[in-house]
């Protein structure tokens, strides 16, 4: 995860204005108390990473505490419900990624409309999904792997930080796009998947490898 030092301080500051606050506020120092950043997912992931280190930056520049708080649960939708339902002030916020996005269109019942009760403020990192593999795979690149897989329907397994994360998505894309078939294997939180095995092969993926 790249992030140059200037953007990273410019997308910061950033986060600390949102126009959900009233001009009235804006004549004063912002933040005047502290403020509540809630990561929808559990603690040691990498939003959850990302959100403590912009919390710790933004407390020492702004002189206010950026608490963060972990509300992880249904695909990150409690923590962004949480925030929705905080008043406008400004001293709620929310670091939330394409999860949050990718929910709109796996649940049918949400209590909340993600593009009209969301306002985004500045985007802070983007990141790559990689494929790892475990060292008794026996395939040294994407199409040895997907030759692999198709000979061995179901007998391998896709593990993701949760049903409808960015990884569970992109897992689900890489299988329609190359006909295999895999078992998605959810955990609780990201530092809980299985890398007791380890992984002794990464790749980065792209569209030509699974032509």
């Amino acid at each position: 995860m790249i992030l140059p030092r200037r953007k990273f301080l410019h997308l910061a500051a950033g986060a600390a204005a949102l126009p959900a606050v009233s001009r009235f506020a804006w004549a004063e120092a912002y933040p005047t108390r502290p403020v509540r950043l809630i990561v929808p997912f559990g603690p040691g992931g990498g939003t959850d990473i990302v959100a403590r280190l912009i919390g710790q930056w933004l407390s020492v520049r702004l002189g206010q505490q950026f608490v963060i708080e972990n509300r992880p649960g249904a695909g990150g939708n409690l923590g962004t419900e949480q925030v929705v339902r905080a008043p406008p002030d400004g001293y709620t916020l929310a670091l939330i990624g394409a999860p949050s996005a990718i929910n709109a269109t796996l649940y049918q019942n949400l209590n909340f409309s993600f593009v009209r009760d969301i306002t985004p403020v500045a985007i802070i990192v983007r990141f790559p999904n990689v494929m790892v593999v475990n060292p008794s795979v026996p395939a040294k690149t994407v199409p040895e792997f997907i030759t692999y897989a198709k000979a061995n329907p179901n007998k391998l397994n896709m593990s993701s930080p949760g049903n409808g994360s960015t990884p569970h998505v992109t897992g689900e894309l890489f299988k329609m796009m190359t006909g295999v078939n895999m078992v998605h294997v959810p955990f609780a939180a990201p530092r809980q998947c299985d890398w007791s095995a380890g992984v002794d092969r990464v790749w980065p993926v792209s569209q030509d490898d699974m032509v």
